[in-house]
């Protein structure tokens, strides 16, 4: 009875609550990010609607849909994020470990035989059975040392989830936007291609009529000069595309068919659609990166409870509880008990002070960070919803660029041909139209990027 009273105590002893040095935790961001968007001609109306959205639903598309899928299977970055995620459990569980004692058990047996002249064994052979169970040594917590560890160790966990799930985030949107981007450089080298095509036909008109003396030297020199921009273009695109094709593929963690790329970007103009913004901005406290910078911030907290900690006096328990027997029959009735406490209080010099400034120190700077964080974040946001608030104005304004290059180019081309124009007015007019069709192109894609854009910057998806 005695024995099971003194294994009880021991084992109560886990469950003492001590002081917690750590200090005190107040999460507020309200003196750093103002609390709503900003305003202004630039910026896009806010509906007072639920900030971000899943991106499957921000990706209509099915092709690019079942590419961002892929990439969410088989990227090797978001492999990395999901095993630090693991790593950071483990060495959670391990400090958490600390908290409480370890059971042991060991057993043996002793084998004694006398042995005669003859080198046979006698019958004063005996056996020893032995056997413990031990609590092994194990600190009380009186001021909160251990928890704050264990603490520490769990918001580090909990950051490092965080920063996966910031992961597939910047996984789905680069992927997203290498594939926006594969698909408009396609479109640029077809647009350069087509004017290749354009520009051999008038250096052959050029040479032409320059051959039968209608038109000077200069003209199928001119000509030649847009000719040669153009054949420049395509081979700087066909690099851009092969290369961002590689950058896709890299991120996809797997080859890319045609059958997933549509003709054009223009085809995906309805195949992603808009994230609402909502009003306030207190939805960046919930975005992936915001929160793992909280979590260390909290960490750092933590250590600063377990360094203070460090200053008073550390108690450790030992305790085993043992039995011998020199028969198997009667292997417990000769059991026995002991424990072996300690304690250590700190006086003069070792490292404690030392240790608290570098955790106070450590607190200012995952402090600055978490700020940082919120403010990048609210820009992020802000730019964002700057571009959004724009470019459906820009897009109609290029569009309507291109169709006045291409009315002014087929007037001053058949003017040419009919002679009642200079050769320098139509190469002029097709260098605008063949600007004009480019921008077009780059004005699509900075649009649909933007969507992407936005939706990781407000970084709410609970589908991921």
């Amino acid at each position: 009875m005695i024995r099971v009273r003194i294994a009880a105590a021991l084992i109560a002893a886990t469950a003492l609550a001590g002081c917690n040095l750590a200090p005190h935790y107040v999460r507020s961001v309200a003196d750093f990010v103002p609390p709503q968007w900003p305003s202004g001609a630039a910026y896009a109306a806010n509906p007072d609607a639920k900030a971000g959205m899943p991106w499957r639903s921000l990706i209509v598309d099915a092709r690019l849909r079942t590419v961002i899928e892929r990439a969410l299977a088989n990227n090797q970055d978001l492999a990395q994020a999901v095993a630090n995620v693991a790593s950071a459990r483990a060495q959670y569980r391990v400090q958490k470990s600390s908290q409480l004692p370890t059971l042991s058990a060991d057993g043996g047996a002793s084998i004694t035989r006398a042995v005669t002249g003859g080198g046979t064994a006698s019958a004063g052979s005996s056996t020893l059975f032995s056997g413990s169970v031990g609590i092994s040594g194990f600190e009380l917590d009186l001021f909160g040392r251990q928890k704050n560890l264990s603490r520490a160790a769990f918001e580090t966990y909990l950051g490092t989830e965080s920063g996966a799930r910031n992961t597939r985030f910047t996984v789905v949107a680069e992927t997203a936007t290498a594939y926006l981007t594969l698909l408009s450089d396609r479109d640029l080298l077809a647009v350069a291609n087509a004017q290749v095509a354009s520009s051999a036909r008038t250096v052959k008109l050029n040479d032409e009529l320059h051959d039968v003396g209608l038109v000077s030297g200069s003209d199928p020199a001119d000509a030649r000069t847009l000719l040669a921009q153009a054949r420049a273009d395509v081979a700087q695109y066909t690099t851009q595309v092969a290369q961002d094709r590689n950058a896709l593929e890299l991120l996809v963690g797997a080859p890319v068919e045609d059958a997933l790329l549509p003709a054009s970007l223009d085809a995906l103009d309805t195949g992603i659609a808009t994230v609402p913004a909502g009003l306030s901005s207190t939805v960046l406290l919930d975005r992936p990166d915001v929160v793992e910078a909280e979590h260390q911030l909290k960490s750092a907290n933590a250590n600063v409870g377990a360094a203070r900690a460090a200053f008073f006096p550390t108690i450790s328990l030992t305790s085993a509880l043992g039995v011998a027997s020199t028969a198997l029959t009667s292997l417990f009735s000769g059991s026995t008990w002991s424990a072996t406490p300690s304690a250590s209080v700190p006086i003069l010099g070792g490292t404690n002070r030392g240790n608290l400034d570098y955790a106070r120190a450590q607190v200012d700077y995952y402090l600055a960070a978490y700020r940082k964080a919120a403010q990048t974040a609210y820009r992020d946001v802000a730019d964002g919803l700057a571009r959004r608030g724009t470019i459906a104005r820009q897009r109609a304004a290029q569009a309507d660029l291109v169709a006045a290059a291409q009315k002014s180019y087929t007037i001053s081309e058949a003017r040419y041909r009919e002679g009642t124009d200079s050769f320098l007015t139509a190469l002029v007019a097709q260098r605008t139209l063949y600007s004009a069709r480019q921008s077009a192109i780059t004005t699509v894609l900075t649009d649909l990027q933007n969507r992407v854009t936005l939706y990781q910057a407000i970084g709410s998806d609970d589908t991921l």
